[in-house]
């Protein structure tokens, strides 16, 4: 079946995926021409498994809490805690889950959150991101497979590891800006987002256009390579800007589990030749997420993953 009609963003029935057959190097090419597309589950996700409205629900309960409640939400790592109060984006709040596939790593922000507990978002939680991380797995397999290098497959994936992020975009307010989030690439090596209902995700394409993301069905994902998937690739795979944009007076929710690498990251040698020199060094995923929060330039659109570890050509 491999693409279905909607304009430029491909789309890829996860259905098709499980089948393998020809769609690895399609997921490949949709990555390097777009950075993204979005992953139909229909048929593939029972209610059982994954219930899509239960998990907003919960969302709602959670941004509810109290807001020195939330603040409590914090990490070592840049980004991977509470997020809001920003005067530039008001609109924005959001909150980080570390180590979302694994029981413990719920259950923790869950007490944190809830001392008494909460079992109904912890499972909720913990199921979608199982779901989603499986997802992830196997658009990265794909890709390595499509460039013939599937041996390394296996010792990176010991290595990851998964950050959920849940997110709140309240509506404008009279003249407030309407930008939910700035324009800017993930740092990330894969990123999946979902959202419930309200739309405002916008990406921008290789000639500057920016185009509206419209979920098929409410299980739909979109799949978007990050930075450090495009270091590791050399260049092919692309990394895309987007941003959110607000209208009308709902709030819109969603859900991102972003996948990073624990250690080191380099380029495959298979992927260097004489029509592609190595343009990044082997460098520290989070690292380079450091180097970011620390860029005076972070709100800029330039390549930060080149600044932080591009190799310079000298002539």
């Amino acid at each position: 079946m491999g693409f279905v009609a909607q304009p430029n963003i491909p789309v890829i029935n996860m259905v098709d995926m499980k089948q393998k057959t020809g769609i690895s190097d399609q997921v490949r090419h949709a990555l390097e021409e777009y950075g993204c597309f979005l992953v139909v589950c229909d048929h593939v996700i029972s209610e059982e498994e994954v219930n899509i409205k239960e998990t907003f629900d919960s969302l709602k309960t959670l941004f509810d809490l109290p807001m020195e409640t939330k603040v409590k939400n914090t990490s070592d790592k840049a980004y991977h805690g509470y997020v809001g109060q920003i005067p530039f984006l008001p609109l924005l709040e959001s909150l980080g889950i570390e180590h979302a596939t694994s029981v413990h790593g719920v259950k923790s922000f869950t007490n944190s959150m809830w001392p008494s507990g909460n079992h109904n978002f912890c499972k909720t939680i913990h199921s979608y991101a199982k779901l989603v991380s499986k997802i992830e797995e196997t658009v990265r397999k794909m890709v390595f497979e499509s460039y013939g290098v599937q041996k390394y497959h296996e010792s990176f994936n010991e290595s990851v590891t998964y950050l959920l992020r849940v997110m709140k975009y309240r509506p404008p307010i009279a003249n407030e800006t309407k930008m939910g989030s700035i324009s800017h690439t993930d740092k990330s090596f894969i990123s999946i987002l979902s959202q419930h209902q309200v739309k405002g995700l916008e990406v921008k394409t290789k000639d500057n256009k920016w185009l509206p993301i419209d979920y098929p069905t409410p299980f739909s994902f979109l799949v978007m390579a990050g930075d450090a998937f495009k270091a590791w690739s050399n260049d092919r795979v692309h990394s895309p800007y987007h941003r959110v944009v607000m209208n009308g007076d709902e709030c819109r929710y969603s859900i991102g589990l972003f996948t990073y690498h624990k250690g080191i990251i380099s380029v495959p040698e298979e992927l260097v030749d004489d029509e592609h020199l190595r343009k990044y060094k082997s460098f520290d995923h989070f690292g380079y997420l450091d180097f970011y929060d620390k860029d005076s330039l972070f709100e800029q659109e330039y390549s930060h993953i080149k600044s932080f570890c591009g190799v310079r050509v000298t002539y």
